[in-house]
């Protein structure tokens, strides 16, 4: 298959407002084009005609493990390894679950203050359902590799951090982890679609992400959950739904774990949401993830570089070593929530993350060097022009 070159190709493929540069592509992605075509024929085709039989001649019932197998390509994750369904904070709550399972005997969640709050509040649900002594213990960021020890039952982490853009060295990292005897959880909801992962070759026991950011999915796209081949044949499905059972259809009153990385399916697939993910799919199956990865970077520096020359009042936050960040770009100002909602209201749609980070994403599908530039002078007017005074931008949204 032809590979699409990164931009120049893909970015006719997605639907982007006139007047518009959209830098938020890590909080939600932009609307590929066949998403409408392919929902539409879900709805008519499949459920219109098919009805119920729709879930055998449509696929729609092994379409979580087959979106799965499509996913597993763009996270370096073995075939039959992945599966779709849920939201992001059930698959970390099961793969939690299943890695402290794994080490009864230990009673540490090693975890960071950058990690996504939702993984720290489901450690800290679990850990009260479970009821049997575990901690759930905070380190900064940089000091999590000097944290490990034997005491640890688990490594949870995010290998993105979802204020700065600093990125965890998962391969370092799960290798001093084992060498301890410590399960890896890893959060990828900013690494899937942003940059190469490995999870196969570094060894990652489970890894959980969300498709709605870089892999454009959509809002409230369905997650996706990755258990490494050696242990889902006994990893334990701490949430046993119907769809995790070996034989759903035979309406057994006892649950039986379903063989492999099935048993971690939950409720009932999201089926038009699916369809939705498997339009963004059809581009992405076109696409190098090292190409990606070269755009992003890029990019990147190209955007450090204006902001530093034009705005000497923000403060960069996101590492420069390309190895450790990954594909958006942070700012601290005191003023940030403001001047953010200035650089929306001038087309420049980036958010913002308390206490004073300026967010913006980089996705080089649809964002090139003349948009970067063009943002950097509307963010230097912005600044310069102290136009984030004006009381209208002093008013805080619901969602930031």
């Amino acid at each position: 298959m032809t590979k699409l070159r990164v931009y120049e190709d893909t970015k006719a493929l997605f639907h982007l407002p006139d007047g518009v540069i959209y830098l938020d592509g890590n909080s939600l992605g932009a609307l590929p084009l066949g998403v409408a075509e392919r929902v539409s024929r879900v709805i008519t085709a499949e459920w219109g005609d098919e009805l119920i039989r729709a879930w055998n001649s449509a696929g729609w019932y092994v379409q979580p493990r087959h979106i799965g197998d499509r996913i597993a390509r763009l996270i370096g994750a073995e075939a039959g390894s992945v599966m779709i369904g849920d939201t992001l904070s059930l698959k970390v709550y099961q793969a939690l679950a299943a890695a402290l399972d794994m080490k009864a005997e230990r009673k540490i969640i090693l975890s960071d203050t950058g990690n996504f709050p939702t993984d720290l509040y489901m450690a800290e649900g679990l850990i009260g359902t479970l009821g049997r002594g575990h901690q759930l213990r905070l380190v900064a960021p940089e000091e999590v590799e000097a944290a490990l020890s034997e005491e640890i039952a688990v490594l949870y982490v995010t290998e993105v951090d979802y204020r700065t853009g600093r990125r965890h060295d998962m391969a370092k990292l799960t290798a001093n982890a084992h060498a301890l005897g410590i399960v890896t959880v890893w959060d990828l909801a900013h690494s899937a679609g942003a940059l190469p992962v490995h999870l196969a070759a570094c060894g990652a026991d489970f890894a959980a992400g969300c498709t709605y950011k870089y892999l454009n999915a959509g809002p409230g796209a369905p997650a996706f959950l990755y258990v490494a081949p050696h242990h889902a044949g006994s990893a334990r499905a701490a949430l046993s739904g119907w769809m995790g059972h070996a034989k759903p259809f035979a309406f057994e009153l006892a649950y039986a774990a379903a063989g492999g990385v099935e048993r971690m399916r939950v409720g009932t697939p999201p089926v038009l949401a699916m369809a939705a993910l498997e339009a963004s799919l059809d581009i992405w199956d076109q696409i190098d993830m090292a190409d990606v990865r070269a755009r992003s970077l890029a990019l990147g520096d190209l955007l450090i570089a204006e902001v530093e020359r034009r705005c000497p009042a923000l403060k960069l936050v996101t590492p420069r070593a390309h190895a450790r960040r990954g594909s958006q770009v942070s700012f601290a100002f005191g003023n940030g929530y403001a001047a953010m909602q200035a650089l929306i209201a001038r087309g420049v749609i980036g958010d913002f993350r308390a206490p004073d980070i300026m967010r913006f994403g980089i996705t080089p599908l649809y964002i090139g060097e003349g948009e970067i530039v063009r943002a950097a002078e509307i963010i230097e007017e912005v600044i310069a022009g102290e136009m984030w005074r004006r009381p209208e931008y002093q008013v805080v949204n619901v969602v930031t």
